[in-house]
């Protein structure tokens, strides 16, 4: 099956959509992950504390219609998705998601419909679980730093990449697990790894690579 990737650079996105987490605990989880990420302890706070607070607001307001939506935030990017019953309870989503401080871009990619069924979700599970796999096994690749998120066969990524070419790397990766229908990225490039900063720091004669260039979206497809 022919699966298309659509890879959007995060910098100067702000789509209407937004993400996944379970309201008890993630906080703790998601700040203990910033021990090993390139991300910085206080945005690691920032976007587990945001992801909560959406969730927990939405469950308050109705319970039942928002049982389905994930929320997902990385560098301050927020990723709704999952379904819900009407086209109220979507608009209502992303007010609610926009309405955190600490949220910086909101994408909705809330569906309005039936729940997706067991099926559905087990295998959205399975594709996640792979991708991630696929993502922590290669060594081109510093897998703890990317978000993964699975909506029937739509793999979003979110988190930092070190590079353009290692983002790519990523997609096209995920883009070749079964069942993957597409692959979209709100990840955000990290120009040069801080590491590569401080060694220049040390070592002024040291030459330090260019940034790549941010904000040019890549598409493709691949079978």
């Amino acid at each position: 099956m022919r699966s298309s990737v659509l890879v959007l650079a995060a910098f100067g996105m702000c789509a209407l959509q937004g993400g996944c987490v379970a309201a008890g605990g993630v906080a703790v989880a998601s700040v203990g992950m910033a021990a090993v990420q390139d991300r910085t302890f206080g945005r690691s706070l920032d976007d587990a504390a945001g992801s909560s607070e959406v969730k927990t607001r939405l469950l308050a307001l109705d319970r039942p219609a928002f049982m389905r939506v994930d929320v997902e935030v990385a560098e301050g990017q927020l990723l709704l998705s999952g379904t819900v019953p009407t086209t109220d309870h979507k608009a209502m989503a992303e007010r609610i998601a926009w309405s955190v401080r600490s949220v910086e871009s909101v994408s909705n990619q809330i569906e309005v419909g039936r729940n997706p069924g067991m099926l559905r979700s087990g295998l959205d599970n399975f594709i996640t679980a792979q991708v991630r796999t696929k993502l922590l096994s290669d060594s081109s690749i510093k897998g703890v730093n990317y978000n993964i998120e699975t909506q029937k066969g739509v793999v979003y990524l979110m988190g930092l990449a070190r590079s353009d070419e290692e983002l790519q790397r990523a997609a096209e990766a995920a883009s070749l697990v079964r069942g993957v229908e597409r692959v979209v990225s709100y990840v955000v490039v990290r120009p040069v790894d801080a590491r590569v900063r401080q060694a220049a720091v040390r070592n002024p004669d040291a030459p330090v690579p260019d940034a790549p260039a941010l904000g040019a979206p890549i598409s493709m497809a691949t079978q």
